[in-house]
């Protein structure tokens, strides 16, 4: 692309919770990644201020849901609103990782919808456009009342696994589970490989049932690329590993977009040897505890930095994905 985005029209703010991606998508768009100052009064209020003025400008606020998402939901919901009663032009949510994706449906009484409910509190807060990246649950994009981007790291993963030495008879793509079905699908046929998918039941947040049904789906298959969307505490993709190694899988490469790696969920990794590498992108920033030894992490700056180039320069962003099957 060779359309610079106005630096006199255009300002680019960061939350806490993602500054180096934050600072790497406004490097990458040639921007400079104005300041914001942040501090707490002596009862625990949280002061927000944007360190440049917005009046009519287009503001591009980066902010993830991770931990502690309360706090980092609350500096975004504030950025907002002071970027509305600025006077703002147009004011662009960047959420690269959107915790809340998972709260989407009502399964037991008395329980907030809470994707449904972050989304309108984004809305009232001033926000006119959300950008985020891989929802956990695909009907959250409906909840959005103002119009909403879901961005996609499936090109970035796959290319950068394409330099393996895949072979379709013996390399498989599994989904953790029926819901991912389809992105994994999607995923196989970029490398040309074959799919499977684990019939999975939640117990808790923490633990999870696989069925034995993936035995017969991955025969003769020696090395398994997991694919999901996240990895939270690490109980899905760990269950999900042994059954694959009794299965007679040998070896084992665990692929998502959301790296959280919360709880145990390093030491669990390191559990299974036949986990060889797990790939994730900086959608989520991580302190070096929360690191895998064989973590490797793919930075989706350029894809965040485009589709806001595209929708700066009124632009279709799926002509970034062009190539790719839906």
């Amino acid at each position: 692309m060779t359309d610079k985005l106005d630096r006199a029209d255009v300002r680019i703010f960061s939350g806490r919770s993602n500054r180096p991606l934050a600072e790497k998508i406004a490097n990458h768009l040639e921007l400079p990644l104005a300041d914001t100052t942040f501090s707490r009064f002596s009862n625990d209020n949280l002061f927000v201020q944007l360190g440049k003025s917005v009046r009519g400008r287009v503001v591009y606020i980066v902010q993830s849901l991770t931990p502690p998402v309360s706090d980092h939901v609350v500096e975004l919901l504030m950025m907002l609103d002071i970027a509305k009663s600025a006077a703002a032009r147009e004011i662009h949510a960047i959420i690269p990782y959107f915790s809340y994706a998972r709260s989407d449906k009502k399964d037991a009484p008395r329980i907030s919808i809470t994707a449904r409910l972050i989304a309108d509190l984004l809305a009232t807060s001033g926000a006119t456009h959300i950008m985020t990246m891989t929802l956990h649950s695909p009907q959250v994009h409906g909840f959005f009342s103002v119009p909403a981007d879901p961005l996609t790291a499936r090109m970035e993963l796959a290319t950068y696994i394409r330099q393996r030495d895949l072979d379709p008879t013996r390399d498989v793509v599994v989904a953790p589970d029926m819901g991912r079905a389809k992105p994994a699908a999607r995923f196989a046929r970029d490398l040309g490989l074959s799919i499977a998918s684990a019939d999975k039941v939640r117990i808790s947040d923490t633990e999870v049932r696989i069925g034995g049904l993936i035995s017969r789906q991955i025969k003769g298959f020696k090395r398994a690329i997991v694919y999901d969307d996240e990895i939270a505490t690490g109980g899905s993709v760990v269950e999900l590993s042994q059954v694959l190694v009794e299965s007679g899988i040998e070896e084992i490469i665990l692929m998502c977009t959301h790296g959280l790696f919360l709880g145990r969920a390093v030491e669990r990794l390191a559990s299974i040897p036949q986990i060889v590498e797990v790939v994730t992108t900086d959608t989520v920033e991580r302190p070096s505890e929360r690191q895998p030894a064989n973590l490797t992490v793919l930075s989706v700056a350029s894809v965040f930095a485009e589709a806001m180039r595209q929708n700066y320069c009124h632009r279709s962003i799926g002509e970034l994905f062009e190539g790719m099957e839906s």
